[in-house]
């Protein structure tokens, strides 16, 4: 017995077992093409996977998570034929979010498929946002381009109605300053989401803002006998664009004199607090429900369509102003309630004191100014009450 284990035992060393390998400078090709990547073998396990992949949520352990991507591997296996597919997979342990990954699936030497993933989240987000956004902008425009339409025609077979064409004609100057204003709302949205705030930004007074914003809405509210009346004041700049904060809290500040009654009031009050610079814009209009609270931000929501096209609104304007406030690193919050006002809440990262005259310096001159000035107050004499608080 103990010469046929040892018999055994000889012949099982003597055997040379041709494990497979991966193809010679595989690894460093995957290594370089800066995309997700996943090697399985015969049985579909996981021989080789990159950080990304993991990452993705299509690796777990030595194992595929999806049996979608599993499917192309084989028929990858059955086919030798390259597949590329697009697919919106689970992410996550409980599937709570998606990933759009586009997928190219390749045979890789006899024994292994390579699976590589572009993870397109972002770009199909974006695309989606630019349909809709294309879609919405395509029906508002609809509407004062035929309304505009319609009273031509009216008017020119109403020619010898002196009435009947000066109530059409005023009507058509409505309807072609509706037109007016939605693409210059349009144009404005684009202007916003192109500009890159964090490094084009300088310091800016919000106090000069809000005058600048109060006196472009002062004739609207006039009109209407609403009184603008502005308490408190800003003691510390912000860092942003001048044009596109007033431009927000001129929206702001339209939107509440726009839904308030006749003979009423639209408070704007500033104060700081922690270093976060505070605006709110109280009005005393129709209120909004908590269902449309919700969606107040959204492009082109109205809670009254019909309102909003005798009032004259787009449905742009609360969106702009999301996206200004959210570009300079802040936050806009809402309340409301029917029947008793609206209050619109803007909160803005201030700039330390010593800090706001760094202009002109680029993002990594005022990174520099600012660590040694930094370095200079904490080396020099103890700071004031004030200064600390700032």
């Amino acid at each position: 017995m103990h010469a046929f284990r040892v018999s055994e035992r000889q012949r099982a060393a003597g055997i040379d077992v041709d494990e497979p390998t991966m193809p010679e400078g595989a690894t460093e090709v995957l290594a370089s093409l800066g995309l997700a990547y996943i090697v399985v073998d015969t049985v579909d396990g996981v021989v080789r996977a990159n950080p990304a992949a993991y990452a993705f949520g299509l690796v777990r352990g030595h194992t595929v998570v999806h049996q979608e991507v599993l499917n192309l591997t084989s028929r990858v296996r059955g086919d030798g034929v390259i597949i590329e597919e697009q697919l919106e997979l689970p992410r996550g342990l409980q599937g709570e979010t998606s990933i759009v990954v586009n997928l190219r699936v390749a045979p890789l030497g006899d024994e292994y498929i390579l699976v590589l993933a572009d993870d397109r989240t972002e770009v199909s987000r974006t695309e989606a946002v630019r349909n809709d956004f294309v879609a919405n902008v395509s029906h508002e425009l609809k509407t004062p381009v035929g309304a505009i339409s319609l009273l031509a025609e009216t008017i020119e077979d109403a020619a010898e109605d002196e009435d009947a064409v000066r109530r059409f004609s005023q009507r058509l100057h409505k309807e072609s300053n509706r037109l007016a204003a939605l693409v210059q709302d349009i144009i404005e949205l684009s202007r916003v989401q192109g500009k890159n705030v964090v490094h084009a930004g300088v310091p800016v007074d919000l106090n000069k803002v809000i005058s600048e914003a109060m006196d472009r809405s002062r004739l609207p509210a006039e009109a209407k006998n609403i009184e603008l009346r502005l308490g408190g004041k800003l003691p510390r700049r912000v860092h942003g664009d001048f044009d596109q904060l007033t431009m927000a809290f001129r929206n702001l500040i339209d939107n509440a004199v726009r839904y308030s009654p006749e003979d009423t009031r639209v408070g704007i009050g500033l104060s700081s607090r922690d270093g976060i610079a505070q605006v709110t814009i109280t009005d005393q209009g129709i209120g909004i429900s908590p269902e449309d609270k919700e969606r107040i931000f959204e492009r082109f929501y109205r809670v009254d369509a019909a309102r909003s096209r005798q009032t004259g609104g787009t449905g742009l304007g609360l969106s702009i102003v999301k996206h200004v406030i959210g570009n300079h690193g802040g936050e806009v919050a809402l309340w409301s309630q029917q029947g008793k006002g609206s209050t619109f809440t803007v909160r803005l990262p201030e700039l330390e004191e010593g800090l706001n005259d760094l202009t002109g310096l680029g993002t990594e001159g005022r990174e520099v100014a600012e660590t040694l000035q930094l370095k200079e107050q904490s080396a020099g004499a103890p700071q004031s009450t004030a200064g600390g608080n700032a």
